[in-house]
């Protein structure tokens, strides 16, 4: 009976361990899912700005338009075509979601959109 004195101690320290190892986890998967999230709003505003831009020319530029919109949602544009004369934008953007808890260094979330103005003839 003594020899088992302070198992239940390293049992509860191990359960304790698991616990918190978990929990950062799922902390860490959050921020990865909500940065995701951002990334493809910021990539479908800055999308159809510059699409809207190319369809219904105001004399801005689409590719700043479109840096523009990817800022006001916290990502930064990192591609666009928005070719002069078409009517459809793709974009790529990066949100950056910082050093992770659990899995340590820097990660970014990258979506990317393609936004296509159908102009109605007439």
């Amino acid at each position: 009976m003594s020899t088992e004195r302070g198992s239940v101690s390293i049992v509860f320290a191990v359960g304790v361990l698991l616990v918190l190892v978990l929990t950062m986890g799922i902390a860490d998967v959050g921020r990865v899912v909500l940065a995701r999230s951002r990334a493809r709003t910021a990539a479908d505003a800055a999308a159809l700005a510059a699409a809207d831009e190319l369809a219904l020319p105001t004399g801005l530029d689409p590719a700043t338009l479109a840096q523009e919109y990817a800022a006001r949602n916290s990502a930064s544009l990192t591609a666009c075509v928005c070719e002069v004369g078409t009517f459809e934008a793709d974009v790529t953007v990066t949100v950056h979601v910082g050093n992770l808890v659990l899995f340590r260094g820097a990660r970014d979330a990258v979506a990317r959109a393609r936004a296509v103005v159908d102009l109605p003839s007439g």
